[in-house]
């Protein structure tokens, strides 16, 4: 595992080891250095790559665009070009349904035509392209996975999303409110063309995304040397539903208050997931109810543990 450390507690790796294996190698690295990916390569049987690393909050790509574009492009090009240099095989992509945009068709399926509305949103989707030409051009077989809406945590508590810098996903600002870091939870926009006026989004828990991906690394493509499949469980969830979801599962109050839209928000998406479901024997398992359950849980393990 290579990770520069930038926006994640060098502290998961005990974690990570007592969970899978206690030797599992771990380098801390940018994956937009050649040299710190050739090292790896050269130290250990690398046969596929699983890119993760990208910026990834649409506000956050507003304000900054320059650096999403610095990083989320040269992250992958650089990946690609030691893929393809060392015959690695097997390339899976971790994209996003941000690249839909807000789309007149729903569920949003894989051919669905893609219209980001973010810096963050057309850095995956240059990425894609990146990959695609890479795959069309060598032996590179190439799966690209377009998230829809992560959240949870491992069923342990042991592990979840704990970012140095706080984001605006709207999983962990919901705990705030539920731990009482936050009083009340800001919904971005109450008069969209929607049930109750929030936006809609497709949540998907992340131990079924980390079980897509093993699917992907296992797949059979066939003939196919680029493939895209969409990651989501196919149920739209508004916001306001969301955080009335959460006061069940914590019995915490989510108090809410209306702000402004944000630019760059889609309305409503959600996925159609029947291709994954097809070719790579994959459906979403978890529901929300046990997403925010997860989540529950290890932000309460979270408090247990001492400061380092």
């Amino acid at each position: 595992m290579l990770d520069d450390f930038s926006n994640a507690r060098p502290d998961v790796v005990a974690e990570l080891r007592m969970l899978t294996t206690p030797d599992l190698a771990v380098i801390e690295g940018d994956a937009a250095d050649g040299t710190a990916v050739r090292r790896l390569c050269d130290e250990h049987d690398v046969d596929s790559i699983v890119h993760f690393a990208a910026h990834k909050s649409v506000p956050e790509s507003f304000a900054d665009p320059l650096r999403y574009y610095r990083n989320n492009l040269l992250s992958t090009l650089n990946l690609a070009e030691i893929a393809v240099e060392r015959g690695i095989d097997r390339f899976v992509f971790s994209s996003s349904a941000v690249v839909y945009g807000t789309s007149g068709q729903l569920p949003v399926t894989e051919e669905t035509p893609p219209a980001p509305q973010s810096p963050y949103g057309s850095t995956k989707l240059m990425c894609e392209r990146i990959l695609a030409d890479a795959a069309a051009s060598s032996g590179l077989r190439v799966i690209i996975l377009r998230y829809f809406n992560p959240v949870g945590a491992h069923g342990s508590g042991r592990i979840g999303e704990l970012p140095v810098a706080a984001g605006q996903n709207l999983v962990p600002a919901v705990m705030r409110v539920a731990l009482g870091e936050s009083d009340r939870l800001q919904v971005f926009g109450d008069d969209y063309d929607t049930r109750d006026g929030t936006a809609v989004r497709d949540f998907v828990h992340v131990m079924d995304l980390a079980e897509g991906h093993l699917a992907a690394l296992e797949a059979d493509l066939g003939s196919h040397q680029y493939r895209v499949f969409n990651l989501g469980t196919g149920v739209g969830t508004t916001v306001l539903e969301l955080a009335a979801a959460a006061e069940s599962a914590t019995g915490r109050p989510i108090p809410c208050e209306i702000a402004a839209r944000r630019p760059g928000d889609i309305v409503e998406s959600w996925a159609d997931c029947s291709r994954a479901a097809g070719e790579l024997g994959w459906r979403a398992k978890r529901d929300v109810a046990q997403m925010l359950a997860d989540h529950w849980r290890f932000v309460n393990c979270r408090r247990d543990v001492p400061a380092h």
